[in-house]
């Protein structure tokens, strides 16, 4: 099999994120509008690519006002920024998976970033006749590297806010 082209399923694929909150516990989320896709070879894994975006207005962290304030201008700013992307630039394959690195922007500030990458899976048939195939993906990013500033101080010390934000994706991917 030569490269072929796999669009990522939006209804089996999620974007999680974990921030620090008050210094003691983290405060988890997920982006629920995930599209994008990926040109993949299996013989020459680095010749790959991919590209992905995020709605940021998916924000989803179980608590409406809170998920109000990651929208305002405080953090993502829909309005003005309404996705986050991620194109890939580099793809180093490794025994299970590999390191994707791309460019990822967020809040119109554009940063290089490295995933670190669990899969392919092998490609399946589903019950429809679609070929499929998942991956997986981790990384950390600092939230301040996008702009994203807000924050409050604590009167014992300390903010509110982590500036470390931990990513985790999960995608499936669908052959075009």
């Amino acid at each position: 099999m030569s490269q072929a082209t796999y669009e990522i399923d939006p209804t089996h694929s999620s974007v999680h994120f974990s921030v620090r909150h008050l210094m003691v516990s983290n405060v988890r989320g997920e982006f629920t509008k995930v599209s994008g896709m990926i040109k993949f070879d299996p013989e020459n894994p680095a010749s790959s690519s991919l590209d992905a975006t995020i709605d940021a207005a998916s924000i989803n962290t179980r608590d409406a006002q809170r998920d109000t304030h990651l929208k305002s201008a405080d953090f993502l700013d829909v309005e003005k920024f309404p996705t986050l992307t991620f194109h890939s630039k580099k793809i180093a394959p490794q025994p299970g998976g590999g390191k994707v690195t791309g460019d990822l922007t967020i809040h119109g500030v554009t940063r290089e970033i490295t995933l670190d990458v669990e899969g392919p899976t092998a490609e399946i048939k589903d019950p429809w006749g679609k070929q499929r195939m998942g991956a997986s993906a981790t990384t950390r990013l600092s939230r301040k590297d996008f702009g994203l500033i807000w924050n409050a101080a604590l009167e014992t010390g300390g903010v509110m806010v982590g500036d470390e934000v931990k990513i985790t994706i999960d995608v499936e991917f669908v052959r075009a």
